[in-house]
């Protein structure tokens, strides 16, 4: 559904100013390629803090805290 709506609004915006839907689909893979590293970044940050939570409520796992 979310790609139909955005090819929707690509076709919306190609109607109205077709240089920048143009501009936007020549655009958009570099945008992903430039934010792909960040991406990354935020999955490893995320599992250390999953780790570190993990690590946190270990022992009160251990005595069989229901949470």
């Amino acid at each position: 559904m979310k790609a139909l709506i955005l090819f929707v609004g690509w076709c919306i915006l190609f109607v109205l100013a077709w240089p920048v839907a143009l501009l936007a689909l020549v655009l958009f893979p570099i945008v992903w390629l430039i934010a792909l590293p960040f991406r990354l970044v935020g999955i490893a940050v995320e599992g250390v803090f999953a780790l570190m939570k993990a690590l946190l409520f270990l022992p009160a796992r251990l005595l069989g805290h229901r949470g």
